[in-house]
C-alpha cells in the first residue's frame, strides 16, 4: 500500500471513530432512555456491602482542588460552612466528600459542630504513598475533622496498574484502622483504566470513586468500557460513588442531561458534585428530581 493511501485510510478511520463517539454522546444527552424510577438527591442509599447509608448526592468540596485549596474553600470559612449546613438542613444532603489535597477538612469540621455526627457520611482521601505517612494522616485527618472516626478513607488519584501490590503497606494500615474502628470503610479513587481494573479485581476495595459522564470527559476510558468495569465491581458488592459527572465543567451548560445520564446507567450508588453557591446546589437538587 502506498504511504499516502495508508494515511488517507487511517484518517478516514479515525474520523469515522470520532463521529461515532460523538453520535453516541449526543444520543446519550439528547435521546435518553426513560428512567426506571423517580430519583431524589436526598434519597437514602447504601454503599455496596459497607452498610453505610447516606444521601444519593454528596456535597463535593474539591472543584479545581489541589495544593490544599479548592473553589469551595476559596469561598471562605463562613460561606463554605453555611453551604454545607444548608445542604444538610434544607436539601437533606448527608454526604460530605472531602480530601486532604482540597484543604476542606476544617470547613467540614465546623459544619459537623452543628449537626449530629452519626447522621453524616464523611469521606476523605490521602495522597500519601507510604504506610507510615498514611498512619500519620489518619491521626491528623481525625483531628482536622474533629471526629473520632472517619466513615470512608480512599487512596487518592491512583493510576498504577500494580497499585494493589505496590501500595500493600498503605492498604494494610487502612485495614488495621477499620479493625480498630477509626474508619468504617476503605477504598480508592482511580484515575486510569488499569488502576480501575485492578480495583475491580481486588477484594480489599470496599468503596470506589469512579469518573463517569456521557462524553468521556476526564475519564479512565470511554463510558461503555468504564461501565463494564463498574458492573464487575457491583457484582462483588463494592460501593460505587461517581465523580466528574459534569466532566470537570465540560458539561456545566448541560447539567440536566449529565445528571440524567448518571442516574440512567444504574451503576452508581451515589455521586458527588461540588456546588459553589446555594443557588447552584438548589439547582442540582431540582435537576435530580426532574430527571
Amino acid at each position: 500500500m502506498l504511504r499516502r493511501d495508508f494515511l488517507r485510510r487511517t484518517t478516514r478511520t479515525l474520523a469515522a471513530t470520532l463521529l461515532t463517539r460523538t453520535a453516541i454522546a449526543r444520543a446519550a444527552l439528547l435521546e435518553p432512555d426513560p428512567l426506571p424510577q423517580k430519583f431524589h438527591a436526598q434519597d437514602e442509599v447504601v454503599l455496596g456491602n459497607t452498610g453505610i447509608r447516606t444521601s444519593r448526592l454528596a456535597m463535593g468540596t474539591g472543584t479545581i482542588g489541589y495544593g490544599g485549596s479548592s473553589n469551595q474553600t476559596r469561598l471562605g470559612d463562613s460561606p463554605f460552612t453555611k453551604l454545607l449546613l444548608d445542604g444538610y438542613h434544607d436539601n437533606g444532603l448527608r454526604f460530605f466528600d472531602s480530601a486532604d489535597s482540597y484543604g476542606s477538612h476544617p470547613y467540614v469540621a465546623e459544619a459537623l459542630k452543628h449537626i449530629p455526627r452519626d447522621k453524616v457520611t464523611v469521606l476523605t482521601k490521602t495522597d500519601t504513598r507510604d504506610a507510615a505517612g498514611v498512619r500519620a494522616d489518619l491521626d491528623r485527618f481525625r483531628k482536622e475533622l474533629g471526629v473520632d472516626y472517619i466513615d470512608i478513607v480512599l487512596i487518592h488519584c491512583v493510576t498504577e496498574a500494580d497499585w494493589t501490590t505496590r501500595y500493600r503497606g498503605i492498604m494494610d494500615v487502612l485495614s488495621e484502622a477499620k479493625q480498630k474502628g477509626t474508619i468504617r470503610a476503605h477504598g480508592v479513587s482511580c484515575h486510569s483504566l488499569p488502576a480501575l481494573k485492578a480495583a475491580a479485581a481486588s477484594p480489599w476495595v470496599e468503596v470506589d470513586l469512579v469518573r463517569l459522564n456521557p462524553i468521556g470527559s476526564h475519564m479512565d476510558a470511554d463510558p461503555a468500557t468504564v461501565i463494564s468495569v463498574i458492573k464487575q465491581m457491583r457484582a462483588q458488592g463494592k460501593g460505587i460513588v461517581g465523580m466528574k459527572i459534569l466532566g470537570q465543567g465540560d458539561l456545566r451548560d448541560k447539567p440536566a442531561e449529565a445528571i440524567r445520564y448518571a442516574l440512567s446507567t444504574g451503576v452508581l450508588d451515589a455521586f458527588t458534585i461540588g456546588a459553589e453557591s446555594q443557588r447552584e446546589q438548589n439547582n442540582l437538587i431540582q435537576r435530580v428530581a426532574a430527571a
